[in-house]
């Protein structure tokens, strides 16, 4: 079995190799995206391997604890210009799409849960408001009343 794999479905388990495929084939969704992908053209253009390697490190970090992120996450997202709440919306299902593809259940619910709340505080810093995400990891922010 290829590392990461477990023998229930294929999925993977949390690993640094798990979690680099999980951010590539997420920013891959990002890029392609007609809402996202521009935003972040403007925000990267050429420093995509640094970005995804920093993202690769923040969630190794948040999945496996290995602390190799630091930075200020709420700093550099409050400095994009643009954003909407559909913005964050398209955001959370690509992660939501990515993490049910690749881990187990309970471990994809983990991860987004995770990301749900650096949207919440991201949303909050943007509109001065909190999304609602609903009952369950998979729902999506609400726009209504933003």
């Amino acid at each position: 079995m290829p590392d990461g794999e477990n023998d229930t479905g294929g999925w993977r388990t949390p690993s640094v190799e798990s979690l680099t495929e999980l951010v590539h084939s997420f920013y891959a969704a990002v890029r392609a995206d007609a809402l996202l992908g521009p935003v972040f053209e403007e925000a990267l253009r050429d420093r995509w391997e640094p970005h995804l390697a920093r993202m690769v490190d923040f969630w190794s970090t948040v999945a496996l604890g290995s602390k190799s992120f630091r930075g200020n996450v709420f700093g550099k997202h409050m400095a994009l210009q643009g954003v909407t709440p559909a913005h964050f919306a398209v955001w959370v299902r690509l992660w939501g799409e990515q993490t049910t593809r690749l881990f187990a259940p309970e471990v994809a619910h983990d991860l987004q849960v995770t990301a749900h709340g650096i949207a919440r505080n991201l949303f909050l810093g943007y509109f001065g408001t909190h999304p609602v995400f609903g009952g369950s990891a998979g729902d999506h922010p609400s726009e209504a009343g933003h």
